[in-house]
């Protein structure tokens, strides 16, 4: 279990990396050796220096890559089975504990910050952010909102009253972001191309949002629903695999961010997951996967701002990195990292904090044998990893 010796209290006060080549995700290069010196969660100096630290814990990489701890911007950390019933059946003590292990894991894969889209709730966070569990930091948004007749494994609002007041208990108690499902879904009983809530509903999200200093999110998928989310206010489109020109205008026009999944699909064609789809719906989430490249291709091409999401369940949570080989397919390496760095650090508000190797961020790091730039595969296949820190807490694969 993913219980630490010494809850609420242990850490490495001062952690010191020899012989470190950086890889810079702004630029793509990679840095000649270097020290890194992390007190307590911050990284406090990056230099050539040689000297003794005192009292710190001494980690030689040489001839290993460090780079930023892993973002994914669309985990689902609290659906440790695939099967929404089981997961209702769990007793919360018993759904906790799943849980635990399955942020443990997330970190043994290199995730040092996750956005969780559904499910995890603010207590989780504070125990993590507490270090009862060993896991990434993690950005709770609460339940997924829908209207009646919505998608999966939400909380049911209808009308702009019930909807702000809901979203005001969210944002009180701590929710970092919301999601609203503003479209069918895949393997949902809603249409995929039906829309979700009334224009006058997500307006009034939006603003409850713009007043806690937070954000919405929306789970859409044709282009017509990503269109109508982005002009009402919508700051992050999760999912978004059927993409126009319009849509694409929209992403800059806005300052938005666009969170592809492509993973949870792949885990669906592989046979890993999806055991109980017909013919039907496995050809529509076929179709949806490569028009999901497509629009991904598209969106890259344009400049548009997109973050690293994997949205996986269950047995499928073992692909989390298999988003980079999938994107690698229409974009290059070094975008798809940015993806899981930079990018992911602006959407959760961490920008120069999380998703850089830099004095003054977090000491949140990753440290693997290889070029992830030359060969994805350094990094979607998880062997590689040989240390990982969060919060300047080093965490070596089991």
């Amino acid at each position: 279990m993913a219980v630490r010796s010494d809850p609420g209290r242990s850490r490495a006060a001062t952690i010191v990396l020899r012989r470190a080549h950086i890889l810079d995700v702004a630029s793509g290069e990679l840095s000649p050796p270097r020290t890194i010196v992390s007190r307590d969660g911050i990284i406090t100096e990056i230099s050539d220096s040689t000297r003794t630290v005192a009292d710190a814990v001494e980690i030689d990489v040489a001839g290993q890559t460090v780079l930023p701890g892993l973002i994914d911007a669309h985990a689902h950390v609290t659906q440790a089975s695939g099967d929404f019933n089981e997961i209702l059946s769990w007793s919360p003590q018993y759904h906790a504990a799943r849980t635990a292990r399955v942020l443990h894991e997330m970190l043994l894969r290199g995730f040092t910050l996750v956005r969780d889209m559904g499910g995890a709730d603010t207590g989780l966070a504070r125990a993590v952010d507490e270090r009862l569990v060993t896991g990434p930091r993690l950005k709770a948004g609460g339940p997924i909102f829908a209207p009646t007749g919505g998608h999966v494994l939400t909380k049911v609002c209808d009308g702009e009253v019930e909807l702000r007041r809901a979203l005001r208990a969210e944002f009180r108690d701590g929710a970092d972001h919301a999601k609203l499902t503003l479209s069918g879904g895949v393997v949902s009983k809603m249409r995929l191309e039906a829309l979700g809530f009334s224009d006058a509903e997500v307006l009034a999200a939006v603003d409850e949002a713009r007043l806690a200093h937070r954000y919405i999110a929306a789970h859409v998928y044709t282009a017509e629903a990503v269109a109508r989310a982005l002009r009402l206010g919508v700051r992050t489109i999760e999912h978004g695999n059927l993409l126009d020109d319009e849509c694409i205008r929209l992403f800059l026009e806005r300052d938005a961010f666009y969170v592809p999944t492509l993973a949870t699909y792949w885990a669906i064609l592989s046979g890993v997951t999806g055991h109980g789809l017909d013919a039907a719906k496995r050809a529509a989430v076929e179709d949806i996967f490569e028009r999901g490249l497509e629009s991904l291709a598209k969106a890259s091409v344009a400049g548009v701002r997109i973050g690293y999401g994997t949205d996986l369940h269950g047995e499928g949570l073992p692909l989390q990195l298999e988003e980079f080989r999938l994107r690698a397919r229409v974009q290059e390496p070094l975008e798809v990292l940015r993806s899981a760095t930079i990018v992911g650090a602006e959407i959760v508000g961490e920008a120069g904090r999380a998703g850089v190797v830099g004095e003054g961020g977090y000491a949140d790091l990753i440290v693997v044998d290889g070029d992830p730039l030359s060969d994805i595969g350094v990094l979607a296949d998880g062997r590689s990893l040989r240390l990982a820190l969060v919060d300047g807490d080093p965490v070596r694969p089991e």
